[in-house]
């Protein structure tokens, strides 16, 4: 792991709150009640956006609980699998559930340029990633920048984000929303679908945008040179 991490008090709040306790109701908590009834965005949407982007040779930003490369269906039986998150409970917890995958965990900012010397990826997955970082849209569109670095030509970065602008939100996922922003878990009271349509197109191609309820599940994929 390499620790030493460039993080404003905005950053620090989005990652502290994944204690291990609560990663041991994130599945719970999030991807049973959140999703379904607030988010209205179901779980198994986003493992089928999972299953259609994933690829053998994967680099998983913000991980969660780990839930979906759990149970998500990689092309092959031993895939390499990185795992980078800012949370080192997250990746303690993630990297444990998926050990018949051997990955590789590094704790990393995406808000700043990533040292990484591997090989690059064939994808690259952020689900519930961007909603959780500080700024617009349009400040944390550099994470797009950085992470786009370690993906091959023609790889695809795909994830999902909740916004407040641009989608369906109900009362609950309004009210919902707030009481996360106000505690700095979420940072998404200014996150459009247009911003992040533009984000999306001004770095990357082919770029897709799905929205069920106030969650975008977006892929995009990495120019091919000349």
């Amino acid at each position: 792991m390499h620790d030493d991490i460039r993080m404003n008090d905005g950053v620090r709040a989005g990652q502290a709150v994944y204690t291990p306790l609560r990663l041991k109701l994130y599945d719970l908590v999030v991807l049973g009640i959140n999703n379904r009834f607030f988010w209205h965005c179901p779980t198994q949407t986003l493992l089928d956006h999972y299953n259609r982007h994933v690829s053998a040779n994967h680099l998983d930003v913000g991980v969660g609980s780990g839930y979906f490369l759990d149970h998500c269906r990689f092309p092959k039986a031993s895939p390499r699998l990185v795992l980078m998150d800012l949370s080192p409970h997250s990746l303690e917890a993630t990297a444990r559930r998926v050990a018949r995958h051997q990955p590789q965990t590094i704790r990393r900012n995406v808000l700043e340029p990533v040292a990484f010397d591997g090989e690059p990826f064939d994808s690259i997955g952020m689900n519930y990633l961007l909603h959780c970082v500080p700024g617009s849209i349009r400040d944390k569109a550099v994470a797009f920048d950085h992470l786009g670095k370690l993906l091959k030509p023609g790889g695809v970065i795909f994830g999902t984000t909740l916004l407040s602008g641009g989608v369906e939100r109900g009362r609950g996922a309004r009210k919902m929303m707030d009481y996360f922003n106000a505690r700095g878990v979420f940072h998404n009271d200014r996150d459009t679908l247009d911003d992040l349509q533009r984000a999306l197109e001004e770095r990357f191609r082919d770029v897709s945008i799905r929205t069920v309820g106030c969650a975008a599940l977006f892929s995009a994929t990495k120019p091919v040179a000349g």
